[in-house]
This record gives structure tokens, sequence and C-alpha cells, in this order.
């Protein structure tokens, strides 16, 4: 009987050392609140010739995030991808490069529905909302995990603001 109870004593630590070891390693997701102002640096850009308005571009942009959380004061860089009707819809995506000092770098995958709502002045407005997630990293970002919503708003003509909130989980 005592060998049968040491021996369920053992087991029982033995399970709870293991627990406890695997939730030390398991990093606790953390909120994020960035938004970078994007300037186009490349693009190509299709124009439907059909009348419809449609159009396609392809965009390089940068910025620098700033707000709350992990990617704060990172490097941004947008490879993305617009297919848009005006004043109907449209369908952008792409990946986001987030870069914060050396070798640390978060790839980031978006995707976003554009909606056209009536405006004040009865004009369609762009309105851009969908969501992202971390997909791979190197350096510090190495096993990242996060994900949340994604607003794309205009700055100007060209430039555009990428608010990204969320959870992030640096890994341990």
């Amino acid at each position: 009987m005592r060998v049968q109870h040491a021996l369920s004593t053992s087991i029982t630590a033995a399970c709870a050392l293991t627990a406890s070891m695997l939730f030390a390693s398991c990093a606790i997701a953390e909120p994020i609140n960035v938004q970078a102002t994007m300037v186009p640096k490349d693009q190509i850009k299709l124009d439907f010739k059909d009348g419809s308005g449609h159009f396609v571009l392809m965009v390089r942009r940068e910025g620098t995030a700033a707000g709350t959380g992990l990617l704060d004061g990172a490097q941004i860089v947008e490879f993305g991808r617009h297919d848009i009707v005006p004043g109907v819809a449209g369908d952008p995506s792409g990946y986001l490069v987030a870069t914060k000092g050396e070798d640390n770098v978060a790839y980031i995958k978006w995707t976003v529905r554009a909606v056209f709502l009536p405006g004040k002045d009865g004009k369609p407005e762009l309105n851009d909302n969908g969501f992202w997630e971390v997909v791979s990293g190197t350096g510090a970002f190495k096993g990242l995990k996060g994900a949340g919503t994604l607003h794309i708003k205009s700055a100007n003509p060209t430039d555009r603001i990428f608010i990204l909130d969320g959870q992030l989980a640096a890994a341990n």
C-alpha cells in the first residue's frame, strides 16, 4: 500500500511539474492598437476601360507604426493588391512586413472588404474593414502569434492610414 501511495504521489508531482512547465512556456496575448500612415513607394495599376471605373492597384507603401503594444515603433511595409469598383465595392488584401530592430520581422497577412456607403453630401464614402493575422516572424518575432481587426482610412488622395487592433503573443 505504501509503495502504491508513493508511486501515486510521484506521478501526481510529475504531472503537476509538467503542467506548470507547459503553462510557463505559453505567452499571454497582449492588446495591440497601432496605426501607420502608409505612403506609396511603388505601384502598378490596371484600369478597366469598360466605363465601370474598376481598377486593380498593386502597391508597396511604407510607414511607421505608433500606438500601444509590441508593434509600436515598427517600420511597416505594405505589399497590397486593391481590387476596387468605385462606388460599389472592393476586395483589398496583402501583407504587412513589420520590422523592429535588427532581424526582428513579423509577416502579417490582411484582408479587407471595401463597402461604399452614402456620405453626408450624397457621395459614396469608402469603408475598408477587415482582419489581420501574423503568419510568421524572425528574430524576436519568431513564433509570434496574433490576430485582430484592420481598418484602412484615407489620409489624402494617395496615403492610407492602417489601423490594427487585436492581440499579440510573443514566443518565449
